[in-house]
């Protein structure tokens, strides 16, 4: 099993390459979105979390682990994964149907080489580690569209782009650690 991380801000565009390379790639190749590992809004909602989501404490990094780890098992079968419904807001367990024929998994999310606890146990499950640096008004403005397509208020997603989004957006570009490469915007054309 070969599984390749892609890291980036939030909006940066990891989801969109790893769907290209997973088409580019073909039928052997699955993308995993790190978003399907939040915690549920209800258990958010428990932790004060709530106002806060996409931050790396709202995420369930331990089943992360696990599944990477199930993935790394020489005698795996079918696997499942998690998915992130932007229709609900809320994970949806079991979405996402991996074959024991898939050989590449691309996992994209923002902390994957985020170097503070329990994130750092991931980096050393990845093969590879792309980081997709896009700026701050790039990411933002994608952020913002997103929210609003998915049934915000554009004030209310400017509001959260600029507080939570800007927040998680700092983090990931001071303490992702571990890439083997880059990629640029211009690559991304």
């Amino acid at each position: 099993m070969n599984i390749l991380g892609l890291a980036g801000p939030p909006g940066s565009g990891k989801t969109t390459l790893a769907w290209a390379l997973t088409a580019q790639w073909g039928p052997g190749t699955a993308t995993i979105p790190v978003d399907g590992f939040h915690l549920p809004n209800a258990t958010l909602e428990e932790r004060g979390l709530a106002d806060r989501k996409g931050a790396p404490d709202t995420y369930d990094v331990p089943a992360l682990i696990k599944f990477l780890e199930a993935l790394r098992d020489p005698k795996r079968g079918d696997l499942t994964a998690p998915d992130y419904s932007r229709e609900l807001h809320e994970p949806v367990a079991d979405a996402i149907e991996i074959p024991a024929a898939i050989t590449t998994v691309i996992l994209e999310g923002n902390y994957l080489g985020l170097n503070r606890a329990p994130w750092n146990e991931v980096r050393p499950l990845l093969d590879l580690l792309w980081y997709i640096d896009q700026p701050w008004p790039v990411t933002s403005k994608r952020l913002i569209a997103r929210r609003v397509e998915t049934g915000r208020d554009v004030t209310e997603a400017r509001k959260w782009v600029e507080s939570v989004d800007r927040d998680n957006d700092a983090l990931v570009r001071s303490k992702t650690r571990s890439v083997d490469r880059v990629i640029t915007p211009e690559e991304l054309r």
